[in-house]
């Protein structure tokens, strides 16, 4: 029974924690909202405890932090924890397009057709909450179809403050399209095995968040630290 009780609080701290990281992340919950134990308990219908350990959570990750006499707040964004995480995702994705040039799973580059068919469709709608899951899903699927899903667990923390800011930077159609195309230079790429051509577009894509970076701080001061 005690197993049982430790199991289920785990699950609910699991819950509550990815629930809060993915309205953090999409802007859901603005930077610099104060989270309340009592409110977030509340809402999703669980003790104070479980939420206390998804606040943990975040913490570790630099979502949320801990203020004087304002309590758990989400983090601002912060320019220099997303270049950090860009610096290394480059680093790591550049790293599996060129494995993907030497095998590539074919279920996997099925797959990815599909996403990037999904992902043309949520532009032409201006669809950003489809259109940014799918891009999540495409760069997935190149670690699944090279087997380097470790590569993924590595920076998908670190990725987190890249996508926040993400949120910021695709307010419609004109904005999603290149990143569309973009992918499909990297599969291109890919399917000639060149190794080289894969790698400069990878690259090339990962630094689109760098060129859309100035009018995003400008246009959303209030929103970085």
């Amino acid at each position: 029974m005690q197993a049982e009780s430790q199991t289920t609080f785990e699950s609910a701290a699991r819950r509550v924690e990815r629930e809060l990281r993915r309205a953090i992340i999409t802007l859901a919950i603005a930077p610099g909202t104060r989270l309340s134990e009592v409110e977030i308990a509340q809402r999703w219908g669980v003790s104070r405890q479980p939420v206390r350990e998804a606040l943990i959570a975040l913490a570790r990750s630099r979502l949320v932090e801990t203020l004087p006499q304002r309590g758990t707040v989400v983090a601002l964004l912060s320019v220099r924890q997303m270049m950090e995480a860009r610096f290394v995702r480059e680093a790591v994705e550049a790293a599996v397009v060129r494995r993907a040039c030497e095998g590539f799973s074919s279920q996997s580059r099925q797959r990815i057709d599909d996403l990037l068919d999904l992902q043309e469709k949520a532009a032409e709608r201006g669809d950003h909450t489809a259109f940014q899951r799918t891009d999540e899903l495409f760069h997935l699927a190149l670690v699944e179809g090279t087997g380097s899903i470790l590569a993924w667990q590595a920076i998908e923390d670190l990725k987190a403050h890249m996508d926040r800011v993400c949120y910021l930077t695709l307010p419609g159609t004109e904005a999603m399209r290149p990143l569309v195309t973009q992918h499909r230079a990297i599969m291109t790429a890919i399917d000639a095995r060149d190794a080289d051509a894969a790698e400069k577009a990878m690259r090339y894509h990962l630094n689109e968040i760098l060129r859309a970076l100035p009018r995003v701080e400008a246009d959303h001061p209030h929103l970085f630290e």
